[in-house]
């Protein structure tokens, strides 16, 4: 009986450890970027840039769009900009793998004057239209991961509606995209609705955009951030535990200005009123990363973003996200280097 017990427990542990392992990298925490795609070809080189801060990971985000009252995806549309077009992503995976930088390809959908969240139709038919418009739009991107070797793929971004009612759809295209790509797989949901998520079973990961409002301070500090992150880590641990998955923050970041560790969204909206500052930035990021680095349930993240040679950006740099040339890029090297 005592052998027997012992084979068992021997079995049952060789059983999960492969399970385990499909959910994580060799190096460790995914040290990521989002990697804007600029409107015109790269001027030199941006990988050295991404790895002075020891980026292990970049992330390339072709954007298509969906207008209010279309029910199709339009994307390689004549004014697309470069690095959102085949040979743009082709380009930057390439130099990226030269440099031994991991890539995961992110297709992300935007509403014109709306938000990707609120898709929604009343006709099964306007449905059908658009699950086949964005099939077709991500099965391009998926012909490329599978030719160029990229790491991972999200599948969608922020559908916060869509997913919950149009699981069967969703189910589908992961088993259609498993068939023919090998690596890894994910979805990046809304900060307030990955637990409506229905599918996460058939990913490889808990993805989220992580713009957990957190406080109103001006210039909050790292002391105030991390007992603000402590129950979002409790609550984000037991879920990781409920899914059997490990969470990547499939987006985290802040905008250099008074204030950015609330509500985002509604600071984008405003930003040229706001002041600048870095080191109300450099504090949230710190706070985030202390918070989640030794927690094992925490896979890593990309934070948003990063502008290649300086391109892409939309008017205000110094108040944007991007910790290039910043007091939050040295906070970010710091932890990258771990």
């Amino acid at each position: 009986m005592i052998r027997l017990m012992v084979l068992l427990c021997f079995l049952s542990f060789c059983s999960t450890e492969p399970d385990e392992a499909v959910h994580t990298f060799a190096d460790g925490k995914i040290k990521g970027i989002t990697l804007v795609a600029p409107p015109k070809p790269f001027t030199s080189n941006p990988i050295p840039n991404v790895k002075s801060v020891n980026a292990s990971w970049i992330a390339v985000v072709p954007f298509g769009y969906t207008r209010n009252g279309q029910n199709t995806v339009t994307h390689n549309s004549p004014w697309q900009w470069w690095g959102e077009t085949k040979e743009g992503i082709i380009k930057s995976t390439t130099l990226a793998h030269e440099k031994d930088v991991k890539v995961m390809l992110k297709p992300q959908i935007y509403i014109p004057g709306g938000w990707v969240g609120e898709l929604d139709f009343k006709r099964e038919g306007d449905w059908l239209s658009w699950e086949q418009s964005y099939r077709e739009y991500i099965f391009h991107f998926v012909d490329i991961a599978i030719s160029y070797d990229i790491e991972m793929l999200c599948i969608g971004t922020e559908f916060k509606i869509a997913v919950k009612k149009r699981e069967k759809y969703w189910r589908q295209l992961i088993k259609d995209i498993r068939s023919v790509y090998k690596g890894k797989l994910v979805y990046s949901a809304n900060w307030d609705s990955y637990e409506d998520v229905p599918f996460w079973d058939d990913l490889d990961y808990v993805g989220i955009s992580a713009y957990f409002p957190l406080t109103k301070t001006k210039t909050p500090q790292k002391a105030e951030l991390l007992k603000k992150w402590q129950p979002i880590v409790k609550q984000l641990k037991k879920y990781s535990q409920q899914q059997g998955k490990q969470i990547m923050f499939t987006e985290y970041g802040y905008l250099s200005v008074d204030g950015c560790a609330h509500r985002a969204w509604e600071l984008e909206k405003n930003v040229n009123q706001l002041s600048i500052n870095e080191q109300a930035q450099a504090n949230a990021i710190d706070g985030l990363l202390a918070s989640f680095w030794d927690q094992d349930f925490w896979a890593g993240g990309f934070i948003w973003k990063w502008f290649p040679n300086g391109m892409g950006h939309e008017g205000y740099p110094e108040k944007d996200y991007t910790p290039q040339n910043k007091l939050s890029e040295k906070t970010l090297a710091e932890w990258y280097k771990k």
